[in-house]
């Protein structure tokens, strides 16, 4: 994401979490022995903890990623994406010097990764993880619904997972380095395409076509 243009890099704090806590599957990415090890976590964000907020999760016991820790990781949260045709630009017609590209939002975390062995931190984790993604619903299951020998050894079977942020890195590709009326071609396309996904990157399009 370094080389990445800089007109699409995103440093505003809330907008970071506001994905990560939106799209919470998480690509966790780190290299040890001269291998990559990649998993997908599902990762809640505690922002209290640490300058720059820790990512908590937790993987099965029989995953060979948390005996390599502690380490250095990158856990990488996907936003929405779309294929952007030419053709939805109204510049096109000028000279017909336009291409295919890609628009998404990505946000990636930078930190420490450590593991967690202990049975009542990692009770305390599933309450947070429970209550996190139950609250909404009109009768949130609680795990305390579960019978305490279940979760006795469901607790056995796992190992919680913590990075400590050190560095957030945004990037926002959603057609900033078009036209405004190459802009509004474009959410006039997605919004055509019909599909859930392409309607999430109109939003952000037009976000920035109206900021």
């Amino acid at each position: 994401m370094a080389n990445a243009n800089r007109q699409f890099h995103v440093t505003d704090a809330p907008t970071l979490h506001a994905l990560v806590r939106a799209q919470p599957l998480a690509t966790l990415v780190m290299a040890h022995a001269g291998a990559l090890h990649a998993n997908h976590v599902p990762l809640f964000l505690d922002p209290t903890r640490g300058p720059h907020g820790t990512l908590v999760g937790h993987v099965a016991r029989a995953n060979g990623l948390w005996p390599l820790l502690p380490q250095q990781a990158v856990a990488i949260f996907h936003g929405p994406q779309a294929y952007i045709s030419p053709s939805w630009y109204p510049s096109k017609a000028v000279d017909g010097k336009q291409v295919p590209t890609w628009n998404y939002a990505a946000v990636h975390a930078h930190g420490a990764l450590t593991a967690v062995d202990d049975p009542a931190r990692l009770r305390t984790l599933l309450h947070t993880l429970s209550e996190q993604h139950e609250a909404h619903r009109p009768h949130p299951w609680r795990i305390d619904d579960a019978p305490p020998d279940y979760i006795d050894k469901l607790l056995r079977a796992i190992v919680g997972i913590e990075l400590e942020v050190q560095r957030w890195e945004g990037l926002w590709k959603v057609s900033q380095n078009r036209t405004d009326e190459d802009r509004a071609g474009v959410v006039q396309g997605l919004l055509a395409e019909g599909t859930p996904a392409a309607e999430d990157m109109a939003a952000l399009v037009l976000g920035r076509l109206m900021g």
